[in-house]
This record gives C-alpha cells, sequence and structure tokens, in this order.
C-alpha cells in the first residue's frame, strides 16, 4: 500500500482544509479577479503560452474564468478519437480545449470537487456548444470511473490541493489505459512549511 504522503494531517484537518477549500473556490466561481497571485483569464493563457488559434474559438466569457498555473496541454496536446479526463476541472477552460483537440470522435470527462465551479463549467460547455464533453462532481482521491477508461488525464493546479495526494495519484493511473499519460502542472512551496499547524491548515492553498 502506499505510504501516505501527508502523515501530519488529522481527520479533522482534512475536513477542515476540504471546506476551506470549497469556501475559497465559491469565490473563485463568481470571478477569479483578485484571488490569485497570478494572472487569471486571458491574460493568464496568454503568458503560460496556450495556443491562441485554439483558445479564441471559446467564447471570451469562458475564458475569463481560467485560473490554471501552468499549461498541461503543451507536453502532448490529445489527439483527434481520445478519451481524456481533467481532474479538478475548475471552470472546464481546459476541458474545453481538449473537446476541440479530440474532435466528435473523441470525449472529454470534467471532473471537479466544488459544486459552484462544476456549475459555471457547464454553463461555459453550453457557451462554447460543444457535446463532447461533461462534468461531473467527484474528489480526485476516489474517481468515479472505470479502471483503463482514459488516453489522458490532465491536472491544473489541483494536486496541491487535495489532501491524500498518494491517493490521488494511485487514482490517476487507475483510470489510464496502458501507455496513458499523466499530464500535471502544479506548484510547489519552496523552503520549510509554517511551524503552528493551524497555520499550515490555514495556508493550505495560498
Amino acid at each position: 500500500m502506499m505510504p501516505s504522503l501527508c502523515p501530519d494531517v488529522s481527520p479533522e484537518d482534512r475536513v477542515r482544509i476540504r471546506q476551506a477549500v470549497l469556501v475559497k473556490y465559491e469565490q473563485v466561481a463568481r470571478s477569479p479577479q483578485g484571488q490569485f497571485r497570478y494572472p487569471v483569464g486571458r491574460q493568464g493563457l496568454a503568458g503560460l503560452g496556450y495556443d491562441l488559434a485554439l483558445t479564441d474559438r471559446l467564447p471570451a466569457d469562458v475564458l475569463d474564468g481560467f485560473v490554471g498555473v501552468g499549461n498541461p496541454l503543451a507536453p502532448g496536446a490529445p489527439s483527434p478519437g481520445e478519451h481524456v479526463l481533467e481532474l479538478g476541472c475548475g471552470t472546464g477552460v481546459d476541458a474545453l480545449l481538449a473537446a476541440l483537440l479530440v474532435g466528435s470522435a473523441g470525449f472529454v470527462a470534467g471532473l471537479e470537487y466544488s459544486p459552484a465551479l462544476a456549475r459555471r463549467a457547464e454553463a461555459n460547455r453550453s457557451r462554447a456548444g460543444l457535446g463532447n464533453v461533461a462534468f461531473c462532481l467527484g474528489s480526485a482521491e476516489a474517481l468515479p470511473y472505470g479502471d483503463a477508461a482514459f488516453d489522458l488525464a490532465l491536472s491544473n493546479g489541483v494536486f496541491n490541493l487535495v489532501v491524500d495526494k498518494a491517493a490521488a495519484l494511485a487514482e490517476a493511473f487507475r483510470v489510464l489505459r496502458p501507455g496513458g499519460r499523466l499530464a500535471v502542472s502544479d506548484q510547489i512551496r519552496l523552503g520549510p512549511p509554517p511551524q503552528d499547524h493551524a497555520a499550515m491548515v490555514a495556508s493550505w492553498f495560498t
């Protein structure tokens, strides 16, 4: 059994962290402006090197909800016909871009922990007029998909939020087909964590 990557986090702290994430991303679902220390929306997409010819195929107000920390499509974009999973899809921008790339023969699933973000992702899907992508609520630690269901799993700034990272990674590999790819963009903390336990929990995702 893979050891936990967060052995000092108690069950009570896990609940506090997950609740804090939900509260934070309820606000992000309304507007990401001012919620992060890095550019968001179309400015963020441009700065991270996204293909502007691709992003311009989505409505501008859909792109405004982007809050990624990197470009998980850059290492190897999905090919036509592939099945793609985005873990923690947020407002759905990366999933919608992947849906454009896989085409009508492919499919994209977007998993989101925050109900508010999942609702905005579905509204964005409707705005974009794409029928080969679907969003659902769930946790990266226990994916609601069968084994070997996807060719590619994407994650953009999500694993740093997950409490049990070992479980989330194991789940990602479980749902990938043999030879499947995992493309992760994320951020890490440099330097020692807060020594005060309460401060560590409070600053989990800042």
